[in-house]
């Protein structure tokens, strides 16, 4: 062999050698990436699962409840609608959602001022979602409704005492979550099977999330209590503004918790169109951003309290739009006792809630 042919071997050999080394390099950065987002995605599954809180309610109420709502056979004699291993559950379901007032922590109470050592259920809505989870009712219960509040049980072991003629949103201030179901079931014979519940900061949160919210007031709002000014016509609210026009009620109609209703109810079917106008598949940041939003500030019953549960209801909501879900409040009338008060106006209340059984 000549002096060239070992020449030639030599560079072939450095050559393949440098190969091997960036082909190496290569791979370890491969796995090393993948080792990265296998474990980045493993992060922010544990995040989102771990910001969610939850309260027992049924093992708390135990069996002293209405009965749960019966499936509708299917032609094929199967319970419908139920769960199958690849669908979403498409049966009736009834929930309650809350808005707090919680002023606990930073940002709450700078949303909300006052003390942080109780909270209200300021915000109350029966969510009833058809089978097939195509149409849906909200009900919204004013706060200002006299009820009988039922005893409750609390953590401590013992309970509250019934209450006779008192504020519906008491029930969360005395014996929180557990009691709030418990008084809502007794009110209305309907089970609530689930309990979600959303405070200040979060509900603010999960609007700059989506965007803003588009919503058309009917007439101007002027309220130095909630800090909302804003003349009527269509406005596009960030997280605060939607807030305080959630919270509003001194600048509208008569100042009542009725007219501040007419505005949540606004609300929400503004946040479902906002929702449906965009695709959050599409845009992971913005996906994380709502995802977080939502179960930062979240306090469902045990049955929704991770993201696999949270994400099958979701799933199961895919064919529900927002032309498709009613709002309306419960019936009343002012009460005899109280004119700043307001009673279940009758047999209309009742009515409403057996439709919902």
């Amino acid at each position: 062999m000549t002096g060239h042919d070992e020449k030639q071997d030599w560079d072939r050999g450095r050559r393949g050698g440098r190969r091997s080394i960036v082909l190496r390099a290569a791979g370890l950065t491969l796995a090393g990436a993948l080792v990265l987002g296998v474990a980045a995605t493993g992060w922010v599954y544990w995040h989102l699962n771990n910001n969610i809180k939850s309260v027992d309610i049924n093992s708390a109420l135990g069996d002293d409840r209405p009965a749960r709502a019966v499936a509708t056979p299917t032609p094929d004699g199967s319970a419908s609608p139920s769960a199958t291993a690849s669908a979403p559950p498409t049966g009736a379901l009834n929930i309650l959602v809350l808005g707090s007032d919680s002023r606990s922590g930073a940002e709450n109470r700078e949303l909300g001022g006052g003390s942080s050592s109780g909270a209200r259920s300021d915000t109350a809505m029966v969510v009833h979602l058809d089978a097939g989870r195509t149409t849906a009712t909200v009900v919204s219960i004013p706060r200002d409704t006299l009820v009988t509040r039922p005893p409750c049980p609390l953590s401590s072991g013992r309970s509250t005492a019934v209450a006779y003629g008192a504020m519906f949103n008491s029930a969360y201030a005395v014996g929180g979550p557990v009691c709030a179901v418990k008084t809502v079931e007794s009110i209305t014979g309907v089970r609530m099977d689930h309990y979600i519940e959303i405070d200040f900061s979060g509900f603010a949160k999960l609007v700059n999330a989506l965007g803003g919210v588009t919503v058309t007031t009917d007439e101007d709002i002027d309220d130095d209590d909630s800090h909302l000014h804003l003349a009527a016509g269509t406005h596009h609210l960030d997280g605060k503004q939607a807030l305080a026009l959630a919270r509003t009620r001194h600048g509208i109609g008569d100042g009542s918790d009725l007219g501040r209703i007419g505005l949540q109810q606004k609300l929400v079917k503004a946040l479902l169109e906002q929702i449906a106008s965009i695709d959050l598949l599409t845009d992971p940041t913005q996906l994380y951003g709502v995802a977080d939003a939502v179960t930062g500030s979240l306090t469902t019953d045990t049955g929704l309290d991770s993201l696999g549960e949270l994400t099958d209801l979701g799933e199961s909501l895919k064919g529900l739009a927002a032309d498709r879900v009613e709002t309306v409040m419960m019936p009343v009338v002012t009460a005899p006792s109280d004119p700043n008060r307001v009673v279940a106006r009758e047999p209309a209340a009742s009515e409403l809630w057996e439709s919902l059984r």
